[in-house]
């Protein structure tokens, strides 16, 4: 494999690809996160200048991934716990750890790179399985694709639920003035004890002003993408292909919306394959049989000049 191409930034060694003015900044060693995405000169992701490396696992931005579970898990009403089908409790942290351990580049080329992290004493702890986890990253000319694979390399059952926390960058003075538009959802949260509230029908659109898009769970209930307009341009989450069928495997299960505070200058859209706590509830947990493997693939495409002044 050739040498991956690395860049100096915020005093860390990340691996670059791409060319110009439109490329990726990636840390492998920092949970394979996505840190920059530039496209035609613009950040297309946020990134706070005042990053601590120190704990990139908090830092708020690029694109933290999320396994082997997402959200939070109660045991009893405590958090940060599972219980597996024998019974047995087993502590993790919310969005599980893949965002705090080092991956491995497994593949690169000029347009794309693959990392992988593998099951070991650091994740059997919290969750006993064997696994490979990976994330691919290919810049297309109109956007990037990304793929997660999850590959089950023990002998039993593996359950599972992964997802993406893409920050977008968004000056918090311009969410009234930026859509969100969905196919047909349901918007659920999660209750303090772990649960999910009743689901209430999902609109068609919404601006990022709106309260009820905050933490909450827009589960899917049709095809079609998922379209951010802010000023200045599109960005189109294509989920599934043109004839509603997922793009390769695993389907997504819900697109998550948060942000951090009133005057936060991101705004966070998350295609998820499951729902908080769903090793409990069901809502999207996934089983891979011994030596199966599947992907999920999403498609932000980019686009400019698209906000109407209203």
């Amino acid at each position: 494999m050739t040498q991956a191409t690395t860049e100096r930034f915020q005093g860390q060694h990340l691996v670059r690809i791409g060319e110009g003015d439109s490329y990726l900044l990636l840390a492998p060693e920092h949970g394979g996160r996505l840190v920059r995405w530039v496209h035609r000169g613009e950040d297309i992701l946020y990134w706070p200048d005042d990053a601590d490396w120190a704990r990139v696992a908090k830092v708020r931005g690029g694109n933290p991934l999320l396994f082997p579970f997402i959200g939070r898990h109660f045991v009893d009403g405590a958090p940060g716990k599972w219980r597996d089908p024998a019974g047995a409790v087993h502590e993790l942290g919310q969005h599980g750890f893949a965002r705090d351990l080092p991956f491995t580049v497994s593949a690169f080329s000029d347009v794309a790179v693959c990392m992988t992290l593998a099951s070991s004493a650091a994740t059997r702890e919290g969750y006993p399985y064997d696994f490979a986890f990976s994330v691919r990253y290919q810049l297309l000319a109109d956007g990037l694709e990304v793929a997660l694979q999850t590959r089950n390399t023990g002998d039993r059952p593996l359950p599972y639920y992964a997802g993406h926390h893409f920050y977008f960058a968004l000056p918090h003075l311009q969410r009234a003035a930026s859509e969100l538009s969905m196919p047909a959802a349901e918007r659920v949260r999660q209750s303090p004890d772990g649960g999910l509230t009743k689901p209430e029908a999902g609109d068609g659109e919404y601006r990022l002003n709106d309260g009820r898009l905050q933490d909450t769970f827009h589960v899917l209930r049709a095809p079609g993408p998922v379209s951010l307009a802010l000023p200045g341009r599109s960005i189109r989450l294509a989920l599934d292909d043109a004839d509603g069928e997922d793009l390769h495997g695993a389907r997504w299960h819900a697109v998550t919306t948060w942000t951090e505070r009133d005057d936060s200058d991101f705004y966070c859209v998350e295609p998820w394959l499951g729902l908080p706590n769903a090793i409990h509830h069901g809502q999207g947990l996934r089983w891979l049989a011994a030596g199966q493997e599947e992907s999920a693939v999403c498609r932000l495409l980019l686009a400019g000049d698209v906000i109407r002044n209203s």
